[in-house]
């Protein structure tokens, strides 16, 4: 389907999120950082989604997509596809609506993830990653139990869900009495990043946001310059696991080609280093997937000399043995 055919989302589907989210979501708090501000000559904030119900930023498009499910559809429940942050986001949605809910994850992703995601009370279907095709297992599973389907990324509803982050960005900074230069946050399809782009563009027009991707991953950056969606070369291989989307989302690549300015990007062993710097120095767990944007601005890739910029860290479902391997870095 072209993505013109469905709605492209506005900043006025943001502020209709942001009410739907109100007592459900953590508002996450926008922390300056003087050490990082120090570090790059800016004034640095974070927003740390890893302190979002299920530890990262999915709960929000995941529950503002879910809850507009009519009631006589609901006992149906909701079927996605997600390597573990959406998995867990949805599937906290759905407990919380009474909904059951199904999740189609790649085999190797995180046990931790995993686990998680049935606590929440969501069965779990494993697919390979390399060989099954996770949309075509989703769906099929959405066509049997007239379940409705929640993309990760490419839906309207998700996209103005994940633009709470920005909008919150936008209003503790304005409260501060100050205006945003730059924000940063990690892509996979681009729905966050659509979002966040959505909401900060009404509120601050001249605003940079930057996406921010693996190194061997970097769709989105090579998708801006040809001005079509590009694929990755290979569908695995980076420990940024929350970050391995095939190609941007049409609806999201709608949004983020227009709003965005550009893309930053940091290998594995940069992103490493930045798990280890946040924990070590900021006093904060992230995983390898929410740390891209972190890194890149420690690697000096996003112009922070006297800027406000905010760097969000979308996500801290990291398992022990990786947050290991990342503290030995440092």
């Amino acid at each position: 389907m072209n993505a013109h055919a469905r709605p492209i989302p506005t900043a006025a589907d943001v502020d209709a999120a942001a009410k739907r989210l109100k007592g459900v979501a953590v508002r996450t708090p926008l922390v300056y950082s003087p050490l990082l501000s120090d570090m790059t000559g800016g004034r640095i904030f974070l927003k740390p989604e890893t302190l979002q119900r299920t530890g990262s930023f999915k709960f929000r498009g995941a529950y503002n997509r879910a809850v507009q499910i009519p009631e006589e559809r609901r006992a149906a429940g909701v079927v996605a596809c997600s390597s573990g942050n959406h998995a867990q986001g949805l599937a906290a949605a759905a407990k919380l609506l009474g909904m059951p809910a199904v999740i189609v994850m790649p085999n190797d992703a995180p046990a931790l993830k995993r686990e998680r995601t049935k606590a929440l009370g969501a069965q779990v279907v494993g697919y390979d990653r390399v060989t099954e095709d996770r949309d075509a297992i989703a769906n099929a599973i959405a066509a049997e139990r007239g379940a409705v389907f929640v993309p990760p990324y490419d839906d309207p509803d998700v996209i103005a869900g994940q633009g709470t982050v920005g909008r919150e960005i936008c209003e503790d900074l304005a409260a501060l009495g100050l205006s945003l230069d730059i924000v940063s946050a990690n892509a996979s399809g681009g729905g966050l990043m659509a979002g966040i782009s959505l909401a900060v563009k009404a509120r601050f027009p001249d605003a940079l946001p930057l996406t921010a991707e693996p190194a061997d991953f970097d769709d989105h950056a090579r998708s801006y310059k040809s001005g079509i969606r590009e694929r990755n070369a290979r569908p695995a291989g980076s420990f940024c696991d929350a970050l391995l989307a095939p190609t941007p989302g049409e609806i999201t690549f709608a949004v983020n080609s227009k709003l965005t300015g550009g893309a930053v990007s940091a290998t594995d062993a940069e992103v490493a280093r930045a798990v280890a710097f946040a924990f070590l120095e900021l006093k904060l767990v992230v995983e390898p997937g929410g740390a891209v944007a972190l890194a890149a601005l420690l690697e000096g890739r996003i112009p922070a000399r006297d800027k406000t910029v905010a760097i969000v860290l979308s996500g801290g479902n990291v398992d022990p043995e990786t947050f290991e391997t990342c503290l030995k870095t440092l």
